[in-house]
């Protein structure tokens, strides 16, 4: 009897899944064709993968992506790594920067009233910028990229081709890409900031990869993005006109259809919204929204 119940039980798993496959159902709970079987059958819709759930691309994609990037706005924020020894402190530990030179630098950022102590204390000529450096990895718990000059890499050594970054990310968080390990996915990303670890999360949702980062001298980090080509690719689009979330759902969901997209992943990245458009056959379109913290909804600008 109870074998019988399992091999019942296994059929009508696999006839369920038959009939899912035959007529997908919609994720989102107000769509009219997820009602009933044969309404799905019938109309058949084309559908989309919306952070891996399926959505009718006519109506339920735009209402989804609305309600989601709503939600990705509270979420929008920097991931800072809270109990680091302060900059000056490693300095002062390290014996590259006296108490005297530690509080005159001190001293000068609170008369400005801007400005970071490890830029002050290059300003007053304290310490060089390699050694300031070498004090954010030890406060970062990260490595130091010792190079004389950094480079953007499209293909690895080996000829694999390194995962797909917007530049409009690149700029933002001041970071590059140095090394792409294919055998482990894994991308190596040099800061000169300090690391945001929402766009190691980011990169890493959007490009399947596992993302390691290091510091690297911020000058050099700079001449690399600046050696990049002047115009973004066509891979990417930004956008800077302020609109609402319903009004950039609308621009996504045309997108989609106009690509013939086959998946859409959102994920928050810092002060940006990161939107990737899969599409076959060529690389995924990323489109790239900065959302402005000071409007009551969601807003972009596009450039």
């Amino acid at each position: 009897m109870g074998s019988a119940s399992l091999n019942f039980g296994s059929w009508t798993l696999a006839w369920q899944e038959f009939w899912e496959k035959l007529a997908p159902h919609c994720s989102h709970l107000d769509c009219w064709r997820a009602q009933t079987f044969w309404r799905r059958f019938r109309s058949k819709p084309r559908a989309i993968l919306l952070q891996g759930s399926r959505y009718c691309l006519d109506q339920c994609l735009e209402r989804a992506l609305t309600d989601l990037l709503r939600r990705a706005r509270s979420v929008s924020k920097s991931v800072v790594a809270a109990h680091r020894v302060p900059l000056g402190l490693l300095l002062l530990s390290r014996q590259q920067l006296t108490p005297d030179q530690l509080r005159a630098a001190l001293a000068a950022q609170r008369a400005a009233g801007h400005g970071r102590i490890g830029d002050w204390v290059q300003t007053l000529g304290f310490a060089s910028e390699q050694q300031v450096t070498a004090a954010l990895a030890k406060q970062w718990s990260c490595p130091l990229l010792r190079m004389n000059s950094l480079f953007s890499i499209p293909f690895t050594t080996d000829g694999s081709r390194v995962p797909q970054i917007p530049r409009t990310v690149l700029e933002a968080f001041v970071m590059i890409p140095v090394d792409y390990v294919n055998a482990t996915a894994t991308l190596h990303l040099a800061f000169g900031d300090g690391i945001d670890y929402s766009v190691l999360y980011a990169i890493e949702q959007m490009a399947g990869c596992r993302t390691v980062p290091c510091m690297a001298v911020p000058s050099l980090v700079r001449q690399s993005l600046q050696s990049l080509p002047g115009r973004r690719d066509e891979n990417e689009v930004v956008f800077d006109q302020a609109v609402d979330a319903a009004e950039f759902a609308r621009i996504v969901r045309s997108y989609c259809v106009r690509l013939a997209a086959s998946q859409v992943n959102l994920v928050a990245c810092g002060p940006h919204l990161w939107v990737r458009l899969f599409r076959l056959s060529r690389p995924p379109l990323d489109l790239m929204l900065r959302a402005l913290p000071e409007a009551p909804g969601i807003c972009f600008r596009s450039q």
